[in-house]
């Protein structure tokens, strides 16, 4: 019996298909091969065609399909890139292109409706400031394309629209709905009071159901172009974050996930609400969230992570690997000799109010610095951005002593994990499993064929744990100081 888990992220899609006896990867694609195209007709916004993530899903499923059949597949989970907005007419077609993640159209939007509300109104009952999140994108659309939004029939999230290409049925799920601002905590239901603010209808959002359980299953047109039996159900979805912590058995309050790809994420699990007063990290329903046993999800994201380390291999080392670039900067000292690195150059940050700041390399000296220290002043950068941000979660009584994470991106550079655990002073657990894995592990439990969490999360095993190293702390310490000087002076300047 086997599962399939779908990962829609901006970069890529990747579709691995599961084992629900050993809990193991059977297969796996992921598509294309190079990065996928974002457009961004000015500066600060981010676009994809919802129609590109569906073809790669379907040449993604087509690959594995041709070694192993899709009859055997028992359910599909689905994970994708959190806050995007897909527009559809009443046939389901896309009447723009996504409005994704880290497009920042919204930002004044978000904030005046902050201001209209009442932040403490508002924090109370959303959490969050409606910032740039997918209503507020919605709100955009109607100020600025107002044809647009006068034939939508539904808006919804990423994995909404491929599960409705899946399934025929339009539907988003509860977490889902709090990830677009309008999930009401303080009654536990749709926030209709956003939509009002916004000149938003009700009846354009979808239906919302739980992230695990049976929610839609596969049409005819589904078993007929890639094999999947109709009837199939999609059991469980979920943003790619919250999926992350899924994924890594972060259930319970305390527990602590983090991913450092395109964007950096620390994802950290409550049971009450909470908000961050100047709402720099956003609190949304972790997929596990029931009346009974409130969980949230504390996220805390940083844009510009492996794009910065990505960006300057790219400009200042593009002939060589990761892997020796990873062994360049061990010849750097730890604090990059005085080089430091705000990496804050992919939209605006919320944990920086939502001002978009731009990168920037400060500190160099141009007859002791090479390339090396570039490098390192980057990852090293990266490392006291997610510092920083946990200190900030640390307010809303999250205490990491043990920082769980995939096998993948900037975890892979032993430099990176090193500084952040020292930095953190936490335990770098890395684990075998990735984003399309856990939507397959969660497909399972959600379809009913495990019985309960303990037995979902048997096969997860440990790679590795980096700790802390007392010798550097000192030297990282400084630079951290150094490089919390250089951001303040330029959010102050």
């Amino acid at each position: 019996m086997k599962t399939l888990g779908i990962d829609i992220g901006s970069s890529s899609i990747k579709v691995s298909l599961m084992d629900v006896v050993t809990g193991e990867c059977v297969a796996s694609q992921t598509m294309p091969a190079a990065e996928m195209p974002i457009r961004a007709e000015r500066s600060g916004w981010a676009e994809q065609d919802p129609d590109m993530w569906w073809k790669y899903v379907c040449d993604a499923i087509r690959k594995i399909g041709a070694d192993h059949p899709m009859k055997e597949v028992a359910a599909i989970g689905i994970t994708y890139q959190m806050h995007g907005l897909v527009c559809v007419d009443e046939l389901g077609k896309p009447l723009r292109d996504a409005i994704i993640w880290c497009d920042s159209r919204a930002v004044e939007i978000g904030r005046k409706a902050l201001e209209a509300l009442g932040r403490d109104y508002c924090l109370e009952r959303t959490l969050n400031s409606p910032g740039n999140f997918t209503a507020s994108k919605f709100a955009w659309v109607r100020e600025n394309e107002p044809e647009v939004f006068a034939r939508t029939y539904k808006f919804m999230l990423p994995g909404d629209y491929v599960a409705m290409r899946l399934t025929g049925r339009i539907s988003t799920t509860e977490g889902g709905l709090s990830e677009q601002i309008l999930w009401d905590f303080s009654r536990m239901g749709r926030a209709d009071f956003v939509a009002e603010y916004y000149g938003i209808p009700t009846d354009r959002i979808p239906e919302a159901l739980p992230g695990i359980g049976i929610q839609c299953r596969t049409n005819a047109a589904t078993e007929s172009i890639l094999g999947i039996p109709e009837g199939t159900p999609v059991s469980y979805r979920a943003g790619d974050q919250p999926n992350n912590a899924f994924s890594l058995g972060v259930l319970h309050p305390g527990e602590i996930a983090a991913t450092a790809g395109t964007s950096g994420v620390v994802y950290g699990v409550i049971a009450e609400a909470r908000a961050d007063r100047q709402s720099r990290v956003g609190t949304f329903l972790h997929v596990n969230n029931r009346a009974d046993a409130p969980r949230l999800g504390v996220l805390l994201c940083i844009n510009g992570t492996g794009i910065l380390n990505a960006w300057v291999k790219r400009v200042v080392a593009p002939e060589l690997s990761y892997d020796e670039v990873n062994r360049l900067c061990e010849t750097i000292p730890a604090g990059s000799d005085g080089v430091v690195v705000l990496p804050f150059g992919n939209g605006a940050e919320r944990m920086l109010e939502d001002r978009f700041t731009g990168a920037e390399f400060a500190g160099i000296d141009l007859n002791r610095h090479g390339r090396g220290h570039l490098l390192r002043a980057a990852q090293e950068g990266i490392a006291y951005a997610f510092r920083y941000g946990v200190d900030i979660m640390r307010t809303l009584g999250l205490n990491p002593s043990v920082i769980r994470a995939g096998q993948a991106n900037m975890f892979l550079s032993p430099l990176f994990r090193s500084t952040l655990a020292t930095l953190c002073n936490a335990s770098i657990q890395l684990y075998n499993t990735d984003g399309s894995l856990g939507a397959a592990r969660g497909a399972a439990l959600g379809a009913g064929l495990y019985r309960d969490d303990t037995e979902a999360f048997a096969s997860l095993r440990m790679l590795s744990c980096t700790e802390p190293q007392p010798a550097v702390r000192d030297a990282l310490e400084e630079s951290y100081g150094r490089w919390k000087n250089e951001l303040e002076s330029k959010l102050n300047g």
